[in-house]
């Protein structure tokens, strides 16, 4: 199920997905995976998205379809039998969510730098 209010609201306001995507602390590409109906948006997204837009949430939220996602490549085994060996633990995690955590990873480290750099500054209010 597409989002179809969030989408046209976004556009109507003038608002890139990228800009989104960066309100919830996502990538892009998994911004448009939710906002297609793809991935699931959580409430706390949906409460993100209604203030960014500065719109209530009755206005944008739709409800989702219930999906279930097989991945028959990489199956997930809920067994402690790896000894706590950490290559064996997180082998099955998909590609697509090491991605989002790394996009994620570099968003706060370019956002740290910013930060120091900004205590650095000569200017700033104290």
């Amino acid at each position: 199920m597409q989002k179809e209010k969030l989408r046209l609201l976004r556009k109507r306001k003038g608002y890139t997905q990228q800009q989104i995507a960066d309100i919830i602390a996502t990538d892009v590409s998994n911004y448009s995976r939710k906002e297609s109906g793809d991935v699931r948006i959580i409430h706390d997204e949906w409460e993100k998205i209604a203030r960014f837009l500065d719109v209530s949430m009755e206005e944008i939220y739709e409800d989702e379809d219930a999906k279930v996602v097989v991945n028959n490549d990489h199956p997930v085994y809920n067994d402690n039998s790896s000894g706590g060996n950490i290559n064996n633990q997180f082998n099955s995690i998909p590609g697509s969510i090491i991605e989002n955590l790394q996009g994620y990873i570099a968003l706060l480290k370019e956002e740290n730098e910013r930060l120091k750099e900004e205590l650095k500054s000569p200017t700033r209010k104290r």
